[in-house]
């Protein structure tokens, strides 16, 4: 990750209805949840991986985006690499995924696991 200069205030992350309603309804499996995580690691042959946890206790450097009662919680340091984010939840077959749209992306890799950021 790149260090960038930035107003955290402008940092935004958006959920679909689709998302929301999954959310909502795995953490109503989960009373100990206060919300989900959206992690970066670097990982795949782009660069970076998105992934989702469930947090039960905040960490001190998180910034807590609030969607329709659903908290979104990023760490301060990812906060470049996911602005203008959407977190969709798509079926595909039998299959069902978080899919991301990140306008930061400027490329992904051929198996859309991994992406890259300028």
């Amino acid at each position: 990750m790149t260090a960038e200069v930035f107003t955290p205030s402008d940092v935004n992350v958006t959920m679909t209805p689709t998302a929301v309603k999954h959310v909502r309804k795995q953490l109503d499996k989960k009373p100990e949840a206060k919300g989900i995580r959206l992690a970066i690691k670097k990982s795949g042959c782009s660069g970076f991986k998105y992934e989702t946890q469930w947090v039960e206790t905040p960490e001190s450097d998180d910034r807590i985006f609030t969607i329709d009662g659903v908290d979104v919680f990023v760490k301060q340091e990812h906060l470049p690499l996911v602005n203008g984010i959407e977190i969709d939840f798509v079926t595909e077959g039998v299959n069902s995924l978080f899919r991301f749209r990140n306008p930061n992306a400027t490329a992904e890799c051929g198996c859309g696991e991994s992406f890259t950021v300028a």
